[in-house]
Protein backbone atom coordinates (compact mmCIF):
# COMPACT_ATOMS: atom_id res chain seq x y z
CA UNK A 1 0.00 0.00 0.00
CA UNK A 2 1.61 3.74 -0.68
CA UNK A 3 1.57 6.66 1.39
CA UNK A 4 -2.05 7.77 -0.09
CA UNK A 5 -3.67 4.40 0.50
CA UNK A 6 -4.54 3.12 -2.73
CA UNK A 7 -2.73 -0.45 -4.65
CA UNK A 8 -0.48 0.08 -6.86
CA UNK A 9 -1.28 -1.81 -10.18
CA UNK A 10 0.58 -5.37 -10.59
CA UNK A 11 1.04 -7.24 -13.74
CA UNK A 12 2.07 -11.31 -13.72
CA UNK A 13 3.95 -12.71 -10.34
CA UNK A 14 7.10 -13.82 -11.00
CA UNK A 15 7.77 -17.88 -8.98
CA UNK A 16 10.47 -18.34 -6.98
CA UNK A 17 11.36 -21.89 -8.64
CA UNK A 18 11.71 -19.67 -12.07
CA UNK A 19 14.06 -16.86 -10.51
CA UNK A 20 16.22 -19.56 -8.66
CA UNK A 21 17.22 -20.51 -12.56
CA UNK A 22 19.08 -16.94 -12.79
CA UNK A 23 22.56 -17.49 -11.84
CA UNK A 24 23.10 -13.96 -11.28
CA UNK A 25 20.29 -14.08 -8.78
CA UNK A 26 22.97 -16.02 -6.66
CA UNK A 27 26.02 -14.43 -7.61
CA UNK A 28 26.62 -11.49 -5.43
CA UNK A 29 24.83 -13.30 -1.72
CA UNK A 30 26.65 -16.10 -2.38
CA UNK A 31 30.02 -14.46 -2.74
CA UNK A 32 29.31 -12.22 -0.14
CA UNK A 33 28.43 -14.38 2.36
CA UNK A 34 30.75 -17.22 1.82
CA UNK A 35 33.56 -14.31 2.19
CA UNK A 36 32.14 -13.08 5.25
CA UNK A 37 31.98 -16.43 6.96
CA UNK A 38 35.48 -17.28 5.88
CA UNK A 39 36.76 -13.61 7.55
CA UNK A 40 34.65 -13.75 10.46
CA UNK A 41 36.23 -17.36 11.32
CA UNK A 42 39.91 -16.23 10.18
CA UNK A 43 39.57 -12.98 12.28
CA UNK A 44 37.89 -14.43 15.17
CA UNK A 45 39.75 -17.35 15.54
CA UNK A 46 42.75 -15.65 14.46
CA UNK A 47 42.99 -13.64 17.66
CA UNK A 48 42.17 -16.41 20.42
CA UNK A 49 43.03 -19.73 19.21
CA UNK A 50 46.54 -20.08 20.84
CA UNK A 51 47.58 -17.42 22.60
CA UNK A 52 50.27 -19.29 24.23
CA UNK A 53 52.32 -19.69 20.82
CA UNK A 54 52.16 -15.92 20.26
CA UNK A 55 52.15 -14.91 23.79
CA UNK A 56 55.24 -12.43 23.81
CA UNK A 57 57.06 -10.38 26.29
CA UNK A 58 54.21 -10.04 28.86
CA UNK A 59 54.44 -6.93 31.55
CA UNK A 60 55.67 -9.02 34.97
CA UNK A 61 57.56 -7.41 37.82
CA UNK A 62 60.39 -8.87 39.56
CA UNK A 63 60.57 -7.88 43.03
CA UNK A 64 63.86 -9.03 45.36
CA UNK A 65 63.71 -7.25 48.48
CA UNK A 66 66.33 -10.02 49.84
CA UNK A 67 68.58 -8.14 52.39
CA UNK A 68 70.29 -11.38 53.97
CA UNK A 69 74.00 -12.21 53.52
CA UNK A 70 75.60 -13.92 50.74
CA UNK A 71 75.81 -17.51 51.63
CA UNK A 72 79.39 -18.89 52.93
CA UNK A 73 81.41 -18.98 49.48
CA UNK A 74 79.47 -16.70 47.75
CA UNK A 75 79.33 -13.18 46.26
CA UNK A 76 76.18 -12.45 46.23
CA UNK A 77 72.43 -13.60 48.26
CA UNK A 78 69.87 -15.51 46.83
CA UNK A 79 67.62 -13.55 45.76
CA UNK A 80 69.62 -11.25 44.05
CA UNK A 81 71.01 -14.53 41.85
CA UNK A 82 67.24 -15.45 41.65
CA UNK A 83 66.43 -12.35 40.00
CA UNK A 84 70.11 -11.82 37.83
CA UNK A 85 69.26 -15.28 36.67
CA UNK A 86 65.68 -15.01 35.66
CA UNK A 87 66.26 -11.76 33.55
CA UNK A 88 69.40 -13.03 32.15
CA UNK A 89 67.57 -15.90 30.61
CA UNK A 90 67.30 -15.27 27.05
CA UNK A 91 65.86 -18.67 25.57
CA UNK A 92 62.33 -17.46 26.44
CA UNK A 93 60.57 -13.72 25.40
CA UNK A 94 56.82 -14.77 26.78
CA UNK A 95 57.38 -12.72 29.68
CA UNK A 96 58.98 -8.75 30.29
CA UNK A 97 60.53 -8.45 33.77
CA UNK A 98 60.66 -5.09 35.49
CA UNK A 99 62.89 -5.14 38.15
CA UNK A 100 61.25 -3.00 40.38
CA UNK A 101 60.82 -2.27 44.63
CA UNK A 102 57.84 -3.67 46.43
CA UNK A 103 56.23 0.06 46.42
CA UNK A 104 57.02 0.36 42.87
CA UNK A 105 55.51 -2.82 41.54
CA UNK A 106 52.30 -2.48 43.56
CA UNK A 107 51.80 0.74 42.02
CA UNK A 108 52.08 -0.68 38.40
CA UNK A 109 49.83 -3.46 39.91
CA UNK A 110 47.39 -0.87 40.73
CA UNK A 111 47.85 0.76 37.20
CA UNK A 112 47.55 -2.26 35.23
CA UNK A 113 50.95 -2.03 34.03
CA UNK A 114 51.99 -5.39 34.61
CA UNK A 115 49.89 -8.75 34.62
CA UNK A 116 51.28 -10.27 37.81
CA UNK A 117 54.68 -10.22 40.16
CA UNK A 118 57.18 -12.09 41.68
CA UNK A 119 57.96 -11.06 45.06
CA UNK A 120 61.31 -12.18 47.07
CA UNK A 121 61.06 -11.65 50.71
CA UNK A 122 63.58 -9.83 52.68
CA UNK A 123 64.40 -12.65 54.83
CA UNK A 124 64.85 -15.23 52.02
CA UNK A 125 68.67 -16.06 52.37
CA UNK A 126 67.97 -16.24 56.14
CA UNK A 127 65.20 -18.75 55.60
CA UNK A 128 67.28 -20.65 53.13
CA UNK A 129 70.23 -21.09 54.87
CA UNK A 130 68.46 -22.10 57.98
CA UNK A 131 67.19 -25.12 56.36
CA UNK A 132 70.69 -26.52 56.68
CA UNK A 133 70.99 -25.97 60.45
CA UNK A 134 68.70 -26.92 63.19
CA UNK A 135 66.91 -23.32 63.44
CA UNK A 136 64.77 -23.34 60.48
CA UNK A 137 61.66 -22.01 61.65
CA UNK A 138 59.71 -21.86 58.64
CA UNK A 139 59.89 -23.02 54.98
CA UNK A 140 61.38 -20.25 52.22
CA UNK A 141 58.22 -18.56 50.15
CA UNK A 142 58.08 -16.77 47.26
CA UNK A 143 55.25 -14.97 46.76
CA UNK A 144 53.52 -14.96 43.45
CA UNK A 145 51.10 -11.91 42.54
CA UNK A 146 48.01 -11.92 40.46
CA UNK A 147 46.12 -8.88 38.75
CA UNK A 148 42.84 -9.79 37.57
CA UNK A 149 41.68 -6.43 36.85
CA UNK A 150 44.29 -7.40 33.63
CA UNK A 151 41.52 -10.27 33.00
CA UNK A 152 41.68 -14.03 34.25
CA UNK A 153 43.21 -14.74 31.01
CA UNK A 154 46.20 -12.21 31.20
CA UNK A 155 46.64 -12.91 35.11
CA UNK A 156 46.39 -16.48 34.42
CA UNK A 157 49.30 -16.58 31.86
CA UNK A 158 50.89 -14.11 34.30
CA UNK A 159 50.83 -16.41 37.14
CA UNK A 160 51.85 -19.60 35.52
CA UNK A 161 54.65 -17.85 34.00
CA UNK A 162 55.92 -16.82 37.17
CA UNK A 163 54.92 -19.80 39.29
CA UNK A 164 57.61 -21.79 36.89
CA UNK A 165 59.97 -19.20 37.45
CA UNK A 166 59.48 -20.00 40.94
CA UNK A 167 59.70 -23.48 40.73
CA UNK A 168 62.89 -23.34 38.71
CA UNK A 169 64.82 -21.08 41.70
CA UNK A 170 63.49 -23.64 43.99
CA UNK A 171 65.08 -26.69 41.99
CA UNK A 172 68.17 -24.64 41.47
CA UNK A 173 68.85 -23.83 45.49
CA UNK A 174 67.63 -27.26 46.10
CA UNK A 175 71.09 -29.05 44.11
CA UNK A 176 72.83 -26.44 45.68
CA UNK A 177 71.62 -27.38 49.61
CA UNK A 178 71.25 -31.19 48.68
CA UNK A 179 74.86 -30.71 47.70
CA UNK A 180 76.10 -29.05 51.06
CA UNK A 181 74.58 -31.77 53.26
CA UNK A 182 75.09 -34.95 51.71
CA UNK A 183 74.55 -36.84 55.17
CA UNK A 184 71.20 -35.97 55.52
CA UNK A 185 68.70 -38.11 55.82
CA UNK A 186 66.20 -39.29 52.99
CA UNK A 187 63.06 -37.25 54.45
CA UNK A 188 65.73 -33.96 55.11
CA UNK A 189 66.93 -34.46 51.13
CA UNK A 190 63.37 -34.63 50.08
CA UNK A 191 62.85 -30.94 51.75
CA UNK A 192 66.29 -29.89 50.63
CA UNK A 193 65.78 -30.65 47.26
CA UNK A 194 63.12 -28.46 46.63
CA UNK A 195 62.58 -26.33 49.62
CA UNK A 196 60.75 -23.45 48.53
CA UNK A 197 57.19 -22.82 49.28
CA UNK A 198 55.31 -20.44 46.30
CA UNK A 199 52.06 -18.72 47.40
CA UNK A 200 49.67 -17.00 45.69
CA UNK A 201 48.03 -13.85 46.17
CA UNK A 202 46.42 -11.31 44.47
CA UNK A 203 48.38 -8.32 43.97
CA UNK A 204 45.38 -5.67 42.93
CA UNK A 205 41.65 -7.03 43.93
CA UNK A 206 38.40 -6.49 42.36
CA UNK A 207 34.63 -6.91 43.42
CA UNK A 208 32.68 -9.93 43.54
CA UNK A 209 30.77 -8.13 40.86
CA UNK A 210 33.59 -7.43 38.37
CA UNK A 211 33.05 -10.45 36.11
CA UNK A 212 36.54 -12.09 37.20
CA UNK A 213 37.93 -8.76 35.30
CA UNK A 214 35.54 -8.82 32.36
CA UNK A 215 32.89 -6.70 33.15
CA UNK A 216 34.90 -4.03 31.76
CA UNK A 217 35.24 -5.60 28.37
CA UNK A 218 31.78 -6.27 28.14
CA UNK A 219 30.53 -2.54 29.41
CA UNK A 220 32.57 -1.77 26.20
CA UNK A 221 31.07 -4.41 23.65
CA UNK A 222 27.31 -2.86 25.34
CA UNK A 223 29.11 0.97 24.34
CA UNK A 224 30.21 0.18 20.51
CA UNK A 225 26.74 -1.76 20.12
CA UNK A 226 24.73 0.64 21.16
CA UNK A 227 26.80 3.37 18.95
CA UNK A 228 26.76 0.82 15.97
CA UNK A 229 23.38 -0.13 16.16
CA UNK A 230 21.86 2.82 17.27
CA UNK A 231 23.46 4.98 14.58
CA UNK A 232 22.78 2.54 12.00
CA UNK A 233 18.06 2.80 13.37
CA UNK A 234 18.92 6.40 12.74
CA UNK A 235 20.20 6.50 9.45
CA UNK A 236 17.41 4.19 8.34
CA UNK A 237 14.72 5.82 10.21
CA UNK A 238 15.73 9.75 8.87
CA UNK A 239 15.64 7.70 5.42
CA UNK A 240 12.76 6.69 5.74
CA UNK A 241 11.16 9.54 7.38
CA UNK A 242 12.82 11.88 4.83
CA UNK A 243 11.40 9.85 1.48
CA UNK A 244 14.06 8.26 0.60
CA UNK A 245 13.61 4.56 1.51
CA UNK A 246 10.26 2.52 2.05
CA UNK A 247 9.19 1.39 5.71
CA UNK A 248 8.05 -1.72 5.22
CA UNK A 249 6.48 -3.63 8.78
CA UNK A 250 4.91 -7.31 7.03
CA UNK A 251 2.33 -6.65 4.51
CA UNK A 252 2.23 -2.94 5.18
CA UNK A 253 4.30 -0.52 3.11
CA UNK A 254 4.62 3.18 2.87
CA UNK A 255 6.56 5.94 1.22
CA UNK A 256 5.82 8.84 2.59
CA UNK A 257 6.77 12.43 0.53
CA UNK A 258 10.37 12.99 -0.46
CA UNK A 259 11.98 16.14 1.15
CA UNK A 260 14.57 17.81 -0.81
CA UNK A 261 17.83 17.96 0.81
CA UNK A 262 21.50 17.71 0.15
CA UNK A 263 23.31 14.99 1.67
CA UNK A 264 25.16 17.34 3.57
CA UNK A 265 22.16 18.41 5.80
CA UNK A 266 21.37 14.44 5.91
CA UNK A 267 24.69 14.03 7.60
CA UNK A 268 24.16 16.60 10.11
CA UNK A 269 20.24 15.68 10.76
CA UNK A 270 21.73 12.31 11.54
CA UNK A 271 25.03 13.33 13.56
CA UNK A 272 22.62 16.03 15.70
CA UNK A 273 20.05 13.07 16.60
CA UNK A 274 22.77 10.76 17.02
CA UNK A 275 24.21 12.88 19.58
CA UNK A 276 20.86 13.43 21.48
CA UNK A 277 19.67 9.76 21.46
CA UNK A 278 23.28 8.68 23.00
CA UNK A 279 22.08 10.30 26.31
CA UNK A 280 19.28 7.85 26.19
CA UNK A 281 21.20 4.49 25.29
CA UNK A 282 24.08 5.03 27.48
CA UNK A 283 22.45 6.26 30.65
CA UNK A 284 20.46 3.40 30.35
CA UNK A 285 23.35 0.56 29.79
CA UNK A 286 24.42 2.34 33.10
CA UNK A 287 21.32 1.77 34.92
CA UNK A 288 21.10 -1.55 33.50
CA UNK A 289 24.34 -2.49 34.85
CA UNK A 290 25.18 -0.84 37.63
CA UNK A 291 21.62 -0.75 38.99
CA UNK A 292 19.69 -3.52 38.22
CA UNK A 293 22.61 -6.22 37.67
CA UNK A 294 24.96 -4.74 40.43
CA UNK A 295 28.22 -4.36 38.69
CA UNK A 296 30.99 -3.30 40.50
CA UNK A 297 31.47 0.36 39.55
CA UNK A 298 32.83 3.83 40.81
CA UNK A 299 33.55 7.33 39.57
CA UNK A 300 29.99 7.19 38.42
CA UNK A 301 29.56 10.52 37.28
CA UNK A 302 32.83 10.48 35.29
CA UNK A 303 31.68 6.71 33.98
CA UNK A 304 28.57 8.25 32.47
CA UNK A 305 29.97 10.84 30.66
CA UNK A 306 32.79 8.23 29.49
CA UNK A 307 30.32 6.42 28.39
CA UNK A 308 28.67 8.76 26.62
CA UNK A 309 31.93 10.55 24.16
CA UNK A 310 32.61 6.74 23.69
CA UNK A 311 29.31 5.73 22.43
CA UNK A 312 28.89 8.95 20.70
CA UNK A 313 32.07 8.72 18.65
CA UNK A 314 31.53 5.13 17.83
CA UNK A 315 27.53 6.43 16.31
CA UNK A 316 29.62 9.38 14.65
CA UNK A 317 31.64 7.02 12.53
CA UNK A 318 28.74 4.93 11.46
CA UNK A 319 27.17 8.07 10.31
CA UNK A 320 30.06 8.96 8.24
CA UNK A 321 30.53 5.78 6.90
CA UNK A 322 27.18 5.18 5.75
CA UNK A 323 27.27 8.73 4.02
CA UNK A 324 30.55 7.53 2.42
CA UNK A 325 29.56 3.83 1.16
CA UNK A 326 25.72 4.22 1.24
CA UNK A 327 24.57 0.66 1.12
CA UNK A 328 26.96 -1.11 2.00
CA UNK A 329 28.03 1.46 4.65
CA UNK A 330 26.21 -0.57 7.81
CA UNK A 331 28.79 -4.28 6.56
CA UNK A 332 31.64 -1.21 6.32
CA UNK A 333 31.06 -0.14 9.87
CA UNK A 334 30.56 -3.19 11.39
CA UNK A 335 33.97 -4.88 9.71
CA UNK A 336 35.50 -1.49 11.79
CA UNK A 337 34.05 -1.04 15.00
CA UNK A 338 33.48 -4.64 16.03
CA UNK A 339 34.70 -7.60 13.55
CA UNK A 340 38.24 -5.56 13.87
CA UNK A 341 37.80 -4.67 17.21
CA UNK A 342 36.74 -7.60 19.21
CA UNK A 343 40.15 -9.80 18.53
CA UNK A 344 42.77 -6.28 18.93
CA UNK A 345 40.76 -5.17 22.21
CA UNK A 346 43.23 -6.93 24.56
CA UNK A 347 40.64 -6.61 27.01
CA UNK A 348 39.96 -10.69 26.93
CA UNK A 349 43.18 -12.00 25.52
CA UNK A 350 46.19 -9.87 26.12
CA UNK A 351 48.10 -8.24 23.04
CA UNK A 352 51.19 -9.71 24.00
CA UNK A 353 49.53 -13.31 23.59
CA UNK A 354 47.78 -12.46 20.41
CA UNK A 355 50.05 -12.31 16.69
CA UNK A 356 51.24 -9.22 15.23
CA UNK A 357 48.46 -8.39 13.24
CA UNK A 358 46.26 -7.38 15.76
CA UNK A 359 48.71 -5.68 17.79
CA UNK A 360 49.11 -3.49 14.70
CA UNK A 361 45.00 -2.93 14.84
CA UNK A 362 45.12 -2.45 18.74
CA UNK A 363 47.05 1.10 17.89
CA UNK A 364 43.73 2.51 16.04
CA UNK A 365 40.77 0.09 16.41
CA UNK A 366 38.42 1.93 18.96
CA UNK A 367 37.28 -0.80 20.89
CA UNK A 368 41.38 -1.39 22.34
CA UNK A 369 41.18 2.40 22.72
CA UNK A 370 37.83 2.42 24.68
CA UNK A 371 37.80 -0.73 26.40
CA UNK A 372 41.35 1.05 28.28
CA UNK A 373 39.32 3.71 29.28
CA UNK A 374 36.49 1.79 30.74
CA UNK A 375 39.00 -0.70 32.31
CA UNK A 376 40.61 2.10 34.24
CA UNK A 377 37.47 3.47 35.69
CA UNK A 378 35.84 0.82 36.96
CA UNK A 379 39.23 -1.36 38.05
CA UNK A 380 42.03 1.52 38.56
CA UNK A 381 40.23 3.98 40.64
CA UNK A 382 40.21 6.42 37.16
CA UNK A 383 44.03 6.58 36.86
CA UNK A 384 44.97 8.75 33.80
CA UNK A 385 47.96 6.23 33.56
CA UNK A 386 46.30 3.39 33.94
CA UNK A 387 44.63 4.14 29.89
CA UNK A 388 42.50 6.71 30.58
CA UNK A 389 43.86 9.48 29.11
CA UNK A 390 45.47 8.04 26.33
CA UNK A 391 41.19 6.92 25.99
CA UNK A 392 40.02 10.43 25.71
CA UNK A 393 42.70 11.28 23.67
CA UNK A 394 41.49 8.55 20.72
CA UNK A 395 37.87 9.33 21.71
CA UNK A 396 38.58 12.85 20.62
CA UNK A 397 40.72 11.60 17.54
CA UNK A 398 38.21 9.41 16.22
CA UNK A 399 35.00 11.46 16.89
CA UNK A 400 36.84 14.23 14.72
CA UNK A 401 37.92 11.80 12.33
CA UNK A 402 34.36 10.44 11.87
CA UNK A 403 33.39 14.23 11.28
CA UNK A 404 35.95 14.88 8.84
CA UNK A 405 36.04 12.41 6.73
CA UNK A 406 31.66 12.56 6.84
CA UNK A 407 31.55 16.20 5.64
CA UNK A 408 34.30 15.62 3.48
CA UNK A 409 32.48 12.78 1.38
CA UNK A 410 29.07 14.32 1.90
CA UNK A 411 29.95 17.62 0.44
CA UNK A 412 32.36 16.14 -2.46
CA UNK A 413 28.99 13.68 -3.06
CA UNK A 414 26.98 17.40 -3.49
CA UNK A 415 29.76 18.82 -5.42
CA UNK A 416 29.61 16.25 -8.08
CA UNK A 417 25.54 16.16 -8.32
CA UNK A 418 25.38 13.03 -7.21
CA UNK A 419 21.94 13.40 -5.63
CA UNK A 420 20.08 10.57 -4.31
CA UNK A 421 17.77 8.38 -6.79
CA UNK A 422 14.04 8.37 -5.17
CA UNK A 423 12.16 5.72 -7.16
CA UNK A 424 8.49 6.47 -7.10
CA UNK A 425 5.91 3.11 -6.88
CA UNK A 426 4.66 1.99 -10.28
Amino acid sequence: MTADGTTPATGPQARAIVLLRRPRLWLVPTVLTGLLALLLSLLYMGGVVSPQQDLHRLPIALVNGDTGKPPAGQRQNLGTQIAAAITSDSSDDTAQWRTLTRAEAQDELDSGKVYGALVVPADFTDSVTALTTTHATARPTLTVLTNPAKGSLGSSLASKITTTAAQQASRTIGEQLTAAAPGADSTRKLLLADPVLVATEVGHALGDHSGLGLSAFYYTLLLVLAGFMGGNVISNGVDTALGYADNEIGPWHTRLPTVPISRTQTLLLKMLMTAGITVLSVSLVLLACVSALGMDATHIPLLWIYSYCASLAVGLGVQAINAAFGGIGQLVSMFVFIVLGLPSSGATVPLQAVPGFYRFLSHFEPMRQLSDGVRAILYFDARGDAGLTRAWTMIAIGAAAGLLFGFAMASYYDRKGHRRLTPQPA
